[in-house]
C-alpha cells in the first residue's frame, strides 16, 4: 500500500506542485489584493525563460524526430494505414469538443481582458497563409511570432537530413544532442513553474478578486463531461468499427490496466507497457502493436485534441472574439493536430502547442500563455486516460483495415 501511494506522488508531483503554487498565489492574492503586484515580476521571469526555450526546442525535437525514421517499404502500407487512422479520431475528438463548447457556451461568466489583442497583417487569402507558414529572412524563424513556419522549416530540416543517409550522420547527432539538451533545459525550467505560475495567480485573484475561481469552473465542467462521453461512446464505436461485438467486449475486458496505469502514472509513454500487453490479450498481431502503440504514445492525442480546443474556446472568450466563424474552427482543428504531434516526445510539451495557438490566433502571449497552462494543468489526468487508450483502440482498427482481422 506505501508503494502504490509513493508511486502515486512521483507520477502526480508535478501537477501537485503547481496546484500548491497556484493555491499558495491565490490566498496570497485574497490576502493582499493589489498589493500583490510586487511579486509579479517572479511570474514575468518564468514565462520569459520558456519563451526564450521554445524556439530552439521545437526545431531539435521536431529535426531529430523526422531524422530517425528508418526508410521501409514493407512498413508503408501499415504505416499509411496508422496515419489515417490517428488523423480520423483526432479530428473527431476535436469536433466532439467544438460541439460541447457550443452546447454549454464558457463565455457567459467569463471576464472579458482589456488587454487589447495582437494585430494580424491584412491581406488576401494566399497572403496571409504564405505569411503563416514561411517567412523571408531566417532570423525571422527565430520569433515565437513564426512558430507554424518554424514547425514546417524543422520538418524539412529533418527530412533533408534522412534523405542524407551516412553523409549527414554528424548532423543528426548534432540534432539528437540537441534535442536531449533542450528537453533537460525545459525540465529545469519548469522546476520554476510553481513559483512562476503561483506569482502569476496571485496577481489575477488580487486584481479581479475571488470571482476568477468561477471562470476555470464551467470550462473544467464541460471538458471533463465530454471526455467522459467520448471515452465510452467513441472508443465503443471504433471497437465495434474493428470487429463488431466480440471487439466490443475483448477491448473493454482488457482495458482495465492500462486505464488504471495512463490515470495513475498521468503519461502515454508510461502507459506503453500496459497498452502492449493488452493489445497483445486481445489478439492483436504483434507487428501492428508494437509499431501503433509505441508511435501513437507521442503523436496519437485524442485528449490533448480536445484540450486544444477548449483552450482555444477559453481563449476567445477571454478576449471578447467571435468563434464561430468557419475559418476560425478550421483553422483549430489544423491546430489540434499539430498540437498532437509537437506534444510527442517533449517534457510539459502541450505548453509548446498552446504558444503554437497563442501565436496563430494573435493573442497576447504574456495575458493568454498564464491561462492555458492552469487550463492545461487542470485537464491533464482525463486528457492522459484518452491520449493513451485511444492507443489502443487505434491499434484495433489499424488491424481491422490492414489485416482484415475480426474479433
Amino acid at each position: 500500500m506505501e508503494i502504490k501511494k509513493i508511486n502515486f506522488l512521483q507520477s502526480y508531483s508535478s501537477i501537485l506542485l503547481l496546484l500548491g503554487g497556484i493555491i499558495v498565489g491565490s490566498i496570497f492574492g485574497l490576502i493582499f489584493k493589489e498589493k500583490v503586484e510586487v511579486i509579479k515580476p517572479l511570474g514575468d521571469i518564468f514565462l520569459n525563460l520558456l519563451f526564450t526555450a521554445i524556439i530552439p526546442l521545437i526545431f531539435f525535437t521536431i529535426g531529430s524526430s523526422i531524422a530517425n525514421l528508418e526508410q521501409t517499404e514493407k512498413l508503408g502500407k501499415l504505416f499509411g494505414i496508422m496515419l489515417m487512422v490517428f488523423l480520423s479520431t483526432l479530428l473527431i475528438s476535436a469536433i466532439v469538443m467544438i460541439f460541447a463548447v457550443y452546447l454549454f457556451p464558457i463565455h457567459q461568466d467569463m471576464i472579458i481582458s482589456k488587454v487589447p489583442v495582437e494585430s494580424i497583417q491584412s491581406g488576401s487569402v494566399g497572403d496571409q497563409i504564405a505569411q503563416l507558414v514561411t517567412t523571408n529572412d531566417f532570423f525571422e524563424l527565430l520569433s515565437r511570432k513564426s512558430m507554424l513556419a518554424l514547425i514546417i522549416f524543422s520538418f524539412l530540416i529533418g527530412f533533408a537530413t534522412l534523405q542524407s543517409g551516412e553523409k549527414g550522420s554528424a548532423f543528426k547527432s548534432f540534432l539528437n544532442s540537441g534535442n536531449e539538451v533542450m528537453k533537460q533545459l525545459l525540465n529545469i525550467i519548469m522546476k520554476f513553474a510553481p513559483i512562476g505560475l503561483g506569482a502569476y495567480f496571485a496577481y489575477q485573484v488580487g486584481v479581479f478578486g475571488p470571482q476568477l475561481f468561477g471562470v476555470y469552473a464551467k470550462p473544467l465542467g464541460v471538458y471533463y463531461a465530454a471526455c467522459v462521453f467520448y471515452f465510452f461512446t467513441f472508443f465503443s464505436l471504433y471497437a465495434f468499427i474493428a470487429g463488431g461485438k466480440r471487439a466490443f467486449k475483448v477491448f473493454w475486458s482488457n482495458n482495465i490496466t492500462p486505464s488504471l496505469t495512463a490515470v495513475g502514472t498521468c503519461s502515454s509513454i508510461a502507459t506503453i507497457p500496459a497498452n502492449l500487453d493488452a493489445a497483445q490479450k486481445m489478439g492483436i498481431p504483434a507487428h501492428v502493436r508494437n509499431l501503433v502503440i509505441p508511435l501513437g504514445a507521442p503523436l496519437h492525442k485524442d485528449g490533448s485534441s480536445m484540450s486544444s480546443i477548449l483552450k482555444i474556446t477559453f481563449l476567445f472568450a477571454m478576449f471578447g472574439k467571435d468563434f464561430t466563424e468557419p475559418s476560425t474552427i478550421l483553422l483549430a482543428l489544423g491546430i489540434t493536430i499539430i498540437v498532437s504531434i509537437v506534444e510527442g516526445g517533449i517534457p510539459n510539451g502541450g505548453y509548446i502547442g498552446e504558444v503554437l495557438a497563442i501565436t496563430v490566433y494573435g493573442f497576447p502571449m504574456e495575458q493568454a500563455l498564464p491561462v492555458a497552462m492552469i487550463l492545461g494543468t487542470l485537464v491533464d489526468p482525463i486528457a492522459t486516460l484518452l491520449n493513451a487508450n485511444g492507443d489502443v483502440i487505434a491499434s484495433m482498427v489499424v488491424t481491422r483495415f490492414s489485416e482484415k482481422t475480426k474479433w
